[in-house]
């Protein structure tokens, strides 16, 4: 038997180092040739490392969250035949798990099949799974489930990446001995001195970046305008009443990125890029339109390639396939880069006024509000409409406010006359 050195790949676009964001296999498993060892994050697409060689696996390259360069050692496995490294004495216990163990626990050995569940001591003098100042990591579910079973997590083995309490964890430890504790009586009022130190890695390490390299090379200014989107609405329903069986439903977004395709005709300046180590403003034609999307795992921006050249219901169409993409996880890199200005919308929940943060390096962003009906004067008379704020962002080195207010103002006129949408 010999040991194979996997390293990290260059997986192309000039990428020097990527994240390490979930290990698929532990010590101990056995891996078939091309069977998936690792996802690595880079940029905000996550990517597949899959094996070139069966084996067993011996160490793992890092912990989720890491920071690897192309070239370094990935992991590392036993094989038939030579290997392509000398063999040495695997380091299993400083890799076998992203949490630290108790000190009494005892090693798996590296050919064990799975990992040995560890030995949790009687209920009635339980002994903490971290050390002293360590915050077990859990998402709320599971921390409100723990609470309503009356298990402490500092006693829960984690599984997950980073030692994440999983549900299934909780399982396990009423399985293995843990019993739930009665809570006390008025316990929703009792003091509460939990705290919980949540590393930020993966989607959300990148996430963070991005924000602040956007809040830091970016002088945003925002702009807001109130739209009367009542005739829009009404179009809407009448056109779902009529195409929706044969040609797909209809939301707002889509004849709001059409309204955004046509008034960037006459504001190019707002569809474009702004290279600011080079100071060189690039304008497009082409209408590559972002649509910040949220997901389970955080915030992505997937592109709508060449909005212009689409009508409402292909644009539906690619938004809704574009939107499940990104939450399944299955959006490619090429399908989250390249967008020359974005939209920003949380739905039901878009509040009044937002002031969303650029997507650099574009120069503009344009976020949607809720809809709300309040009564307005019309011709004299008090009546309902449904209004809506656009709440939007620019870039103030290269976008004066008179430009986005114009530019808003061209968006408002084609919303509230929507006939205008369809008319070249």
């Amino acid at each position: 038997m010999g040991h194979y050195t996997i390293k990290m790949p260059d997986i192309g676009e000039g990428i020097a180092e990527v994240e390490l964001v979930e290990w698929r296999v532990q010590p101990g498993d056995t891996v078939a040739e091309d069977q998936i060892l690792a996802d690595v994050m880079t940029d905000k697409a996550t990517v597949e490392i899959p094996s070139p060689v069966a084996g067993t696996v011996l160490e793992l390259g890092g912990q989720p969250g890491a920071l690897l360069a192309v070239g370094a050692e990935l992991i590392r496995l036993e094989v038939a035949g030579a290997g392509n490294v000398a063999a040495k004495a695997p380091q299993v216990a400083a890799v076998a798990t992203p949490v630290a163990t108790p000190v009494a626990a005892p090693v798996a050995a590296p050919a064990a099949a799975a990992p040995v569940p560890v030995q949790r001591p009687p209920v009635a003098a339980p002994v903490a799974m971290r050390a002293p100042g360590e915050k077990p990591i859990a998402s709320p579910a599971v921390r409100q489930r723990a609470w309503e079973l009356g298990i402490a997590l500092q006693f829960v083995h984690g599984s997950g990446p980073a030692g994440r309490i999983t549900h299934e964890d909780l399982d396990v430890y009423l399985v293995s001995g843990g019993q739930p504790r009665t809570p006390s009586a008025g316990s929703g009022y009792a003091q509460r001195h939990g705290e919980e130190a949540v590393p930020l890695i993966g989607l959300r390490r990148k996430i963070a970046q991005k924000m602040q390299e956007a809040k830091r090379r970016i002088p945003h200014f925002s702009y807001v305008e109130e739209i009367d989107v009542t005739d829009l609405e009404a179009l809407r329903a009448q056109l779902n009443e009529r195409y929706g069986a044969t040609r797909g439903k209809l939301t707002l977004l889509p004849l709001l990125a059409r309204a955004l395709v046509i008034a960037l005709r006459d504001f190019p300046q707002m569809n474009a890029r702004f290279d600011d180590d080079a100071g060189v403003v690039t304008r497009f034609e082409a209408v590559h339109l972002g649509m910040a999307t949220q997901t389970d795992n955080g915030l992505l921006v997937p592109v709508l390639r060449h909005a212009e050249a689409m009508d409402p219901w292909a644009c539906a169409r690619e938004i809704a396939r574009l939107a499940e993409a990104g939450r399944s996880g299955k959006a490619g890199r090429d399908e989250l880069s390249g967008s020359t200005i974005t939209i920003s919308s949380l739905g039901p929940l878009g509040g009044l006024v937002t002031t969303p943060v650029i997507n650099h390096p574009e120069v503009a962003i344009v976020g949607v509000n809720k809809i709300v009906e309040r009564p307005v004067f019309r011709g004299g008379a008090v009546v309902g409409r449904k209004l809506m704020n656009l709440s939007s962002s620019f870039d103030h080195r290269v976008v004066d406010g008179m430009d986005a207010a114009q530019f808003i103002q061209a968006v408002r006129a084609l919303l509230e006359t929507p006939a205008l949408l369809f008319v070249e």
